[in-house]
């Protein structure tokens, strides 16, 4: 049997739920390396990640798949300020708490480790710790009125 790399993450919990969606839709898919970058994520680079595996035969039908289950999980993280949906869940480089934690992890760790991770936008740079659902915002407008 052929498998063929549909994508890669640095987290096993993103991995595996977009494998289950995967499998719920009948695709025939396992995570690699799953096991190595949970023990030990210091291996993540090294290894390339977990690699979410798609069978030869159902790569086309699991890349669109997975570019629509993406697509909405952006939708419902959009910039409250701009709406853009250019949103990634980082680590802050802005906050004075997240540079004492690496310096001081630096010295005494083994590598650096900054703390608090935000919502950041890219097109208009504001940065938020709450996605709004929604759905949720819609069941609740419509239970309201």
């Amino acid at each position: 049997m052929s498998f063929f790399i549909l994508n890669t993450y640095d987290n096993y919990i993103d991995a595996n739920l977009h494998l289950m969606q995967l499998q719920e839709e009948g695709i025939n898919c396992w995570l690699k390396d799953e096991h190595t970058v949970t023990i030990d994520p210091i291996l993540t680079n090294a290894i390339g990640g977990i690699k979410l595996m798609v069978h030869e035969t159902q790569k086309e039908r699991a890349k669109d798949l997975l570019r629509t289950i993406i697509n909405k999980a952006k939708e419902n993280r959009a910039c409250p300020k701009c709406g853009s949906l250019n949103v990634e869940y980082i680590v802050s480089n802005r906050k004075p708490s997240n540079w004492l934690s690496a310096i001081v992890t630096f010295f005494l760790g083994s590598y650096a480790m900054a703390s608090e991770k935000v919502y950041h936008c890219f097109d208009c740079g504001y940065e938020f710790s709450e996605v709004k659902e929604t759905g949720a915002q819609e069941e609740e407008s419509a239970t309201n009125q």
